[in-house]
């Protein structure tokens, strides 16, 4: 399988996660969107909105990442990563939505890139957008809080694709010393956090922001 995306990108770390975890040999393909430079044009034959990340299977090609986790899961061996119950199914996909839809742009873009991303790269943070996102980000953790179970994973006693969703937001969220913080005041999700921080599949694709670099 060709990954198209970005090694410090939330969502193609989510898809690289899927991959990792049912054993699946892929390459991962650096694709730049962001900055200066416009979206490659063979970039935007794969996707007409220009967002990453793309797969590429034997000639079918599929963007959206939860599209892309469920496809590995479904077409691939290995340990299943959605639950059969459907009360559980139908929690890791609410899940995965609500961070999709609230948690990602103000704990990613408001508390990581403004707090870690943009000093690393001589930048300054807007203070207004920092506690802003805060706020929203207090918000979306309390209502995740009281969705999962934690027992030990999200959705229960099995690692889900709401586990592997919700990672690389949480872990970029606790790079910035508020964010760390915030997670402090949810006991349950920091130790989740903790727990996850071990997997294999995480240390595999660990970002330089994490590793320090």
């Amino acid at each position: 399988m060709n990954l198209y995306g970005l090694e410090r990108s939330v969502y193609t770390r989510i898809a690289r996660l899927a991959l990792e975890e049912k054993g699946v040999a892929y390459t991962l393909h650096e694709t730049e969107i962001f900055g200066p430079g416009v979206v490659p044009a063979e970039h935007l034959a794969r996707h007409p909105f220009g967002r990453i990340p793309v797969l590429e299977h034997d000639g079918f090609e599929l963007y959206e990442t939860t599209a892309i986790t469920r496809y590995v899961d479904e077409c691939c061996t290995g340990p299943a990563l959605q639950p059969a119950e459907p009360r559980a199914r139908a929690r890791m996909n609410q899940v995965m939505s609500m961070l999709d839809s609230y948690a990602y742009r103000p704990m990613v873009w408001g508390v990581f890139v403004e707090r870690v991303r943009l000093p690393h790269s001589g930048g300054v943070s807007n203070e207004a957008t920092v506690a802003q996102s805060l706020a929203a980000a207090r918000t979306c953790l309390s209502a995740l809080a009281a969705l999962v179970a934690c027992k030990p994973f999200l959705v229960g006693p099995g690692l889900t694709l709401a586990d592997l969703h919700a990672f690389p937001i949480l872990a970029y969220l606790s790079l910035a010393p508020e964010g760390w913080q915030l997670l402090a005041e949810y006991p349950a999700l920091e130790r989740w956090l903790a727990m996850m921080k071990s997997r294999p599949s995480v240390l595999r694709t660990t970002s330089r922001f994490e590793s320090g670099s």
